[in-house]
């Protein structure tokens, strides 16, 4: 029932994305933007044009959604998100020296230099969120995640303000967008997409048993150490993927993760698929608001998913079950 809820919803946001926006699209617009391509009325042009973007949009917010999913079941920890562990801004970084210090400009250079970024900023939170007594906690993590965010934003600052083209450049891509998503980016996000999250379902299982601990899933069979480390890739390799294309989209992870968690319970054999359309779902219906109320502009989606997740946020570290999953 509550895939069939979900996909009634999936199908409603994207005629929302195709018809919604700064202008309106009438109902025979779309037929004519979607079966008839000789139409060549201002409507139809417009529909053309969103296809691809709610295309793109929908495969974002699938990405972030396994992601967190992902990053949740490897770290126990109910509000890790890559853009709150700092991974989104690691990848930014990396994104800005390559546009300042090598002229990259195309989106295949983009992907590995944020996926090299993402894979070393979620090592190094780890890292120092697993120091001291305790290990990896919640609110430890979360912590050096803010620092270490803190930190990248501001080296990222630094080497902007003296460069005006490189400011110019990397503002738009900053802010988090899916108004990019051409064809060509659709064609370059996919193999990423698919490998993460064929290696999320795969993980699934053993990432059920890891949710019970270390030792009973050690005595169960699973190889903790290398699981972790296959999961996290896996995470990382959606998320940056996404950053690189999109820019720095917040919050779709924690919120998509938590409405099926809530939902479905806490069978990553489930969290992680659903959580995929859930992702999918939240980021596209919030380019739409996006659009509606920046109108005659737009809003980028990164600012409307910020609003929205940070009450979120709030809300789950206040709950007495943040200590662990």
């Amino acid at each position: 029932m509550v895939l069939v809820i979900c996909m009634i919803l999936l199908v409603l946001t994207v005629f929302a994305s195709l018809v919604l926006g700064s202008r309106p699209v009438r109902f025979h617009e779309l037929i004519d933007g979607l079966f008839h391509q000789d139409a060549d009325s201002y409507g139809a042009n417009i529909v053309r044009k969103r296809i691809s973007r709610t295309i793109f949009s929908l495969f974002c917010g699938a990405a972030l959604g396994v992601s967190g999913s992902l990053m949740q079941a490897v770290t126990r920890n109910p509000i890790a998100d890559p853009s709150i562990l700092g991974v989104n801004t690691g990848a930014s970084l990396f994104v800005v020296c390559g546009i300042a210090f090598l002229n990259i400009s195309t989106a295949n250079q983009y992907i590995w230099l944020a996926l090299a970024g993402a894979a070393i900023t979620a090592v190094f939170v780890f890292g120092i969120g697993s120091m001291g007594r305790g290990g990896a906690t919640p609110i430890k993590l979360v912590l050096a995640g803010a620092a270490t965010s803190a930190a990248l934003t501001s080296l990222v600052t630094a080497i902007m303000i003296p460069r005006s083209s490189v400011m110019d450049q990397f503002r738009f891509w900053q802010v988090g967008s899916v108004g990019s998503g051409t064809w060509s980016a659709i064609g370059t996000f996919i193999p990423f997409l698919l490998v993460g999250i064929l290696i999320g379902f795969i993980a699934a299982p053993a990432l059920n048993a890891l949710a019970l601990g270390d030792d009973v899933a050690t005595g169960l069979g699973v190889r903790t150490g290398t699981l972790r480390l296959i999961a996290a890739i896996a995470g990382v390799l959606l998320c940056g993927a996404t950053t690189a294309l999109a820019g720095p989209i917040g919050f779709i992870g924690l919120l998509s993760t938590h409405i099926i968690r809530l939902i479905l319970g806490p069978d990553l054999r489930l969290i992680i698929p659903m959580s995929a359309i859930a992702g999918a779902i939240i980021l596209t219906l919030s380019d739409v608001g996006g659009r509606l109320i920046g109108s005659p502009g737009e809003l980028e989606v990164g600012v409307v998913t910020a609003f929205i997740g940070a009450p979120i946020l709030i809300i789950v570290a206040m709950r007495s079950k943040v200590r662990s999953l």
